[in-house]
């Protein structure tokens, strides 16, 4: 365990122990079935929402991040809903893993070839996992149906990205989107310019400044500048001892970020 997941358990243990406890949901995506975790503050509502994209991590690993991440939204008064996706996590048995799927492409065509099969998957498979839990959420009672934000690291910030191209949410927060697989794939990078000019909702982009790559949140907050769309941009301390911590940063260092992205939130998702 990184200092960085310490620093996170310690803040999570100083919270309200209600907002501790998550709720394993299940819900369709097409034919498939997918399972998430859901963090809700006290009361019955309706509150503002957020779907949080996970990473590219395997099995159970995201686990951690939803941990360290639920109790937070949730204790700002917003529902946290962790969604897995196919090949990961709760949802591991609804589809191959992400992760082999773009090892075999590069196994078979090369750095190109891993390439593409990684936008492919999360402009499609990954998208509709993602929409198929904007869905769900919505039917929710206890959910403000008009107040829906997306937010995700590493992937899960690509996926952020994708989503609100789209529409459908009130406002994106991007961190770490894409740092680890930038450079290497020219896809990726045209795939995200043209998401962000065509952007339906504010985005914030944030890293920590010793991520592995900051390319992605400057260069997709600049276009967003030159297409006059909304957007915030921020870099961070150094977060850790290691670009893997820095990479992190948005699922453990709330404690650093939680102001600005929860004032973010609240000025584009008040109504």
């Amino acid at each position: 365990m990184t200092k960085a997941y310490f620093s996170a358990l310690f803040a999570l243990l100083l919270l309200p122990p209600v907002l501790a406890v998550a709720e394993t949901i299940t819900f369709p995506s097409g034919e498939i079935t997918l399972h998430g975790v859901l963090y809700k503050p006290e009361g019955t509502g309706p509150f503002p929402a957020v779907v949080y994209n996970h990473g590219s991590a395997p099995g159970m690993m995201s686990q951690q991040a939803f941990a360290a991440l639920g109790p937070v939204f949730a204790s700002h008064g917003w529902v946290f809903f962790g969604p897995y996706r196919r090949g990961q996590g709760l949802s591991a048995s609804a589809g191959p893993y992400i992760g082999d799927q773009i090892a075999a492409a590069e196994k078979a065509g090369g750095a190109t070839a891993a390439a593409a099969t990684m936008v492919r998957l999360l402009e499609t498979d990954h998208l509709e996992d993602q929409f198929a839990a904007l869905a769900w959420l919505r039917k929710q009672s206890f959910v403000q149906a008009s107040r829906i934000a997306v937010a995700g690291n590493s992937f899960g910030g690509i996926e952020t990205v994708l989503g609100v191209e789209r529409g459908g949410y009130c406002a994106g927060i991007d961190s770490a989107g894409g740092a680890q697989s930038w450079a290497q794939a020219p896809e990726l990078q045209l795939r995200m310019t043209r998401a962000v000019r065509n952007a339906k909702a504010p985005i914030f982009f944030f890293q920590a400044a010793n991520d592995f790559d900051l390319s992605p949140s400057k260069t997709l907050s600049a276009a967003m500048d030159a297409a006059s769309k909304t957007y915030k941009l921020k870099i961070y301390p150094a977060y850790g001892d290691s670009p893997q911590d820095g990479h992190s940063f948005g699922y453990f260092g709330s404690d650093v970020w939680a102001e600005d992205v929860f004032g973010f939130l609240n000025q584009y998702c008040s109504k």
